[in-house]
């Protein structure tokens, strides 16, 4: 067993490290407080080959491995956890995409998307609730060469800013679950679209909001994959964006952790630094091994993947551990700093209310926890009514 990165992915780590220490760190909360991504910044994520590298080379990726999309998002999430959202949505989204459009569709968005010219947001979420994704009321309707879409999705992020959505809707009978759900992609300026801004407590700049769609027309080709077969399009999509959204919680406690250790040898209580306070020092530490292990869990889900063999059960964990263990050791860092923490000049507080939206988003604690159970008993695990 060989944890060592490849020289090619230590490469691509030092080029996404730089950039973020250099271009992302400083300006961090000034982004969160504009409420905006800076595209430009995005653009220049995009030249480095830093959105979603492991899109095939043909749309503009690298073609590169999960792992190697891990290395990336976790460098970018070090310096800027909203701005690493970008790279997770175009993994994620991009891949849907690659696979499911049609060529003319996914050649024109992909490139762009991996360039830096345009987000893209996934419309699963409804009203009713994010966790039955199944049971969705967005309805899809032919009408001849065209579908139309009536209905509304929420807490999309990027609401506001994504020039392209993927979108899934009920092309099915009422009670057709699963097997009625489609997807299909929408540009973000189609007629009859219009969409809201949440005032959220965290990822200002990301943007999370509704999505509502009054007779939305797309074309025909804009149905992606086979019709019903949404939904098993994205649920596979997720056993990768879980174990993502593990090293973007991760890079943010990490940066929390870094700063803080600096902080208690140089600060000072009763003659001596705080560090030599074993009530000081132990939180931080048993953060150290926290992070490291969850780490590791994500890697190993990003390398089984790789190697196509199961991993279901470890992406659900990594979705449960990564973000609480990051929120907990975020909240450690936050305190030992003292008042100067709780301040909102510090970033310690950007971060703990920025990873706590991943506590939720994609997959809450408990769904995650359902889902290690099924897959270890299947579904004597499940109550059925």
């Amino acid at each position: 067993m060989d944890f060592a990165f490849t020289p090619e992915q230590d490469a691509i780590r030092d080029t996404a490290e730089r950039f973020a220490r250099h271009r992302l760190a400083p300006g961090y909360q000034d982004r969160a407080r504009a409420g905006r991504l800076d595209r430009d910044l995005v653009r220049e994520m995009g030249s480095l080959g830093l959105i979603a590298p492991d899109l095939p080379e043909a749309y503009g990726g690298l073609g590169v491995d999960g792992v190697t999309g891990g290395v990336v998002v976790e460098a970018v999430a070090h310096g800027d956890f909203q701005i690493s959202y970008v790279q997770l949505l175009g993994a994620l989204v991009g891949r849907i995409v690659c696979d499911y459009a049609g060529a003319d569709l996914a050649g024109h968005w992909v490139p762009k998307v991996v360039a830096g010219e345009a987000l893209i947001g996934l419309g699963l979420t409804e009203p009713r609730g994010g966790t039955d994704a199944a049971n969705l009321k967005l309805r899809a309707v032919r009408d001849g060469d065209a579908w139309r879409i009536n209905g509304e999705k929420t807490s999309i992020s990027f609401s506001d800013q994504a020039d392209v959505f993927v979108v899934f809707a009920r092309t099915g009978a009422p009670d057709s679950g699963a097997r009625g759900v489609s997807a299909f992609l929408v540009p973000g300026d189609a007629k009859g679209l219009t969409r809201s801004r949440f005032n959220d407590f965290g990822t200002e700049a990301v943007g999370r909001g509704s999505l509502f769609f009054d007779d939305v027309t797309v074309p025909a080709a804009n149905l992606m994959g086979e019709e019903g077969g949404g939904f098993y399009q994205v649920m596979r999509g997720f056993d990768y964006s879980r174990a993502l959204i593990g090293l973007q919680c991760i890079a943010a406690a990490r940066a929390s952790l870094d700063e803080t250790w600096a902080y208690v040898q140089e600060r000072e209580a009763f003659d001596r630094p705080l560090a030599q306070f074993q009530g000081v020092s132990f939180p931080l530490a048993e953060g150290e091994a926290l992070l490291t292990a969850a780490r590791l869990l994500c890697y190993e889900t990003l390398w089984l993947r790789d190697r196509g063999e199961p991993h279901t059960d470890k992406a659900a964990m990594c979705k449960w551990l990564a973000p609480k263990v990051s929120v907990d050791t975020i909240h450690d860092c936050l305190l030992t700093h003292g008042h100067a923490g709780y301040s909102t000049d510090s970033p310690h507080q950007q971060r703990l209310r920025d990873v706590i939206g991943l506590e939720i988003g994609d997959g809450t604690a408990q769904i995650s926890k359902l889902i290690i159970a099924r897959e270890k008993i299947g579904n004597a695990a499940v109550q059925y009514r």
